[in-house]
């Protein structure tokens, strides 16, 4: 495509950074008793930027530019709407959260733009060292966000431990990339297939390791998931909401550009296609599996994402635009549904100081919308019709076993299954739970929308999901034709 008209398509962008910088200005030069309109601030910026954004994706033509470092496609800007979505749910459900924080308080709304910037690079990137930029853009942000609590025992050796496991795979993933260069010359996503052929050689499938080892680490997948539980628990309630929802979407936006369209040459073909095989199907199964046991809410949604990470990978085993189509819709239909999951537990966290299972018994009196909202993120995430869930994983499954893969479509059924038992633990407290003796928890302000809002689109998706089935096709098909 002929570069035009940058300015346009690098507008969401640009006005982000632009928007981080006075926010860090604002949180640095303002006194903090004068600091209760950031959130407010940082909501309507991140809606002005979202309602640019879907205007984008239906009016702006597809196009790249410096020699194809950075495209505007629809599959990029579909990716750009999730993150800003993302983005805008959590800094409202996280208002009476971080307003309790004494120090620093500021800094966090503009660490939350530049990790959303560092998304949308990833998502746009045309090759690897512009993908690479725009992950650590994003990762360091996280470093610094979930260490936030500085006071926190946990929060500080979350944050240390996400710096050390993150500086190591982006190691890995750097040293897949060299692997690439020196085979190919080049960088840049459409030239390394073509540089690569058809000979076999250790080097390629040694590249192929490292780069899904890299981005298998963001996106937890099965075995370099350890990582999640332990982070997930000590950072703030709502950092691991966007850790778990929108840097998992930043990853999967990147591993679907590089294994479509650098992975398809012969050399690469069977050896990716067998190892995401392998990683979805011991992703979907670990992750259930060890979801079970857990007393911890968010150790529960730590392991559930996980096994949410699995799912997302059978879309791309497909390698097609059905299969695409289901990790689009699937990954937009999860935000909601996470959201609302991390809104309610973000909220009883600010009220009750704990993030113990035991400690929503009760919730369904103590605070009905809370729980509700809760039951319904909890079963769409599990796949139970007629919620938003449901149509994500049907669209998945149909389309790797239209591929011929059925016997991982069926193990990705039969998690789903085992994944209701451990959902249904968490509705069984608060619904039977006593809880005599834990306060009301009633919801107000930005959190009551956050929960509603999330509740009404995972139930609406569900019972008329074509809107967003279309936008998701029409993404896939700008990547793959």
């Amino acid at each position: 495509m002929a570069d035009f008209n940058i300015a346009a398509v690098l507008t969401p962008e640009v006005a982000l950074a632009a928007m981080a910088l006075i926010l860090l200005a604002i949180g640095l030069l303002i006194p903090p008793s004068a600091r209760k309109g950031m959130m407010p601030l940082t909501a309507f910026s991140l809606i002005g930027v979202l309602s640019y954004t879907l205007y984008d994706f239906f009016y702006n033509p597809k196009t790249s530019f410096l020699n194809g470092l950075y495209w505007h496609d629809q599959f990029a800007v579909y990716f750009k709407i999730l993150f800003l979505a993302a983005a805008l749910l959590v800094v409202l459900s996280s208002g009476g959260y971080i307003q309790k924080i004494p120090k620093y308080r500021g800094e966090f709304y503009s660490l939350i733009l530049t990790a959303t910037l560092g998304m949308m690079l990833m998502a746009g990137a045309g090759e690897f060292i512009a993908m690479y930029i725009g992950l650590e853009l994003m990762t360091i942000s996280f470093y610094i966000l979930v260490a936030y609590l500085s006071d926190n025992p946990r929060s500080s050796e979350a944050g240390i431990k996400y710096l050390v496991l993150g500086a190591t795979s982006s190691a890995i993933l750097l040293y897949g990339i060299s692997l690439i260069y020196g085979l190919t010359g080049s960088t840049q996503f459409s030239e390394v297939a073509s540089g690569i052929g058809a000979t076999f050689s250790p080097a390629s499938f040694l590249a192929t390791v490292f780069i899904l080892a890299g981005l298998g680490f963001k996106i937890s997948l099965v075995p370099f998931h350890f990582w999640a539980p332990d982070i997930y628990e000590g950072a703030p309630t709502p950092v691991t909401a966007f850790l778990a929802i929108a840097s998992k979407a930043a990853a999967f936006a990147a591993l679907i550009r590089v294994y479509l369209l650098t992975m398809n040459s012969q050399a690469f073909s069977a050896t990716g296609q067998t190892l995401l095989v392998v990683l979805a199907s011991l992703t979907m199964i670990l992750g259930n599996l060890m979801a079970i046991p857990q007393t911890n809410i968010k150790r529960l949604l730590a392991y559930s994402s996980v096994a949410q990470a699995g799912y997302l990978m059978v879309g791309i085993i497909a390698e097609s635009a059905a299969g695409v189509r289901g990790v689009l819709f699937y990954a937009m239909i999860y935000v909601f549904a996470n959201m609302g999951a991390f809104a309610v537990a973000t909220h009883v966290s600010e009220k009750q100081g704990s993030d113990e299972i035991r400690d929503f018994a009760g919730l369904a009196r103590r605070s009905p919308l809370a729980a509700v909202v809760m039951t319904a993120s909890l079963l769409s995430l599990a796949g139970i019709p007629p919620l938003a869930g449901f149509v994500g994983k049907f669209y998945l499954f149909s389309a790797v076993m239209g591929k011929g893969y059925t016997a991982i479509a069926y193990i990705g059924f039969v998690m789903s299954m085992v994944s209701v038992y451990y959902y249904l633990l968490v509705v069984k407290v608060m619904f039977l739970g006593e809880g005599e003796d834990l306060p009301d928890v009633p919801v107000h302000g930005a959190t009551k929308f956050t929960m509603l809002f999330s509740f009404i689109i995972t139930i609406a998706i569900g019972l008329y999901p074509t809107p967003l089935a279309q936008m998701a096709i029409a993404a896939a098909q700008s990547l793959v034709p």
